[in-house]
């Protein structure tokens, strides 16, 4: 059977890149996430996908498969549950905001922006998962997690974000399937 962790070593030797230290695993079909340091389970969490069926496809508001990696990390030091726009805390916790503006997904607490590792695949053109804004973020539907409810991201409960953010960098990889 193949394992995750196996998936991401043999799609690195394909686009000779070294696999990293530390590997984020989510699996579409059960709804997780498993943090791997040197090969080694650290921890798992629940997460929720998208609604929509996987696609790297740009504006499918799937999730998109294949490797990635941390491009980005912001949000350091916000408190739990704060609201960000354009990836600037907005200085408000999701429970200011009004009940309509809440029946969204609003991205809180911390993000960390994807980009894809894979030409073709989930880098460049339509397919471009950094351009399409791909982030594992918290959530104001904490309740919803563990089953697919979002427009592509990776959802994760505020705390548990803050607890994989602290231990994560950029250049970490990301391997998303099923």
């Amino acid at each position: 059977m193949e394992t995750p962790l196996r998936t991401v070593s043999e799609t690195c030797a394909r686009l000779g890149i070294k696999p990293a230290e530390r590997i984020l695993v989510v699996r579409l079909e059960p709804q997780t996430l498993q943090f791997y340091r040197g090969g080694g389970l650290v921890r798992s969490h629940p997460v929720s996908t998208s609604l929509r069926p996987p696609s790297n496809i740009k504006n499918s508001l799937g999730t998109p498969r294949g490797l990635h990696e941390i491009a980005e990390r912001i949000g350091a030091g916000q408190p739990p549950g704060m609201v960000f726009k354009s990836r600037v805390p907005t200085g408000h916790h999701f429970s200011e905001f009004s009940e309509e503006e809440n029946r969204a997904n609003l991205v809180t607490t911390r993000i960390l922006w994807l980009r894809g590792l894979e030409p073709g695949v989930n880098l460049g053109g339509e397919v471009d998962t950094h351009d399409r804004y791909i982030y594992l973020h918290g959530t104001n539907h904490e309740d919803k997690i563990g089953q697919p409810c979002s427009a592509g991201c990776v959802l994760l409960r505020n705390l548990d974000l803050i607890a994989l953010y602290d231990e994560v960098r950029v250049g970490d990889q990301v391997w998303i399937g099923d």
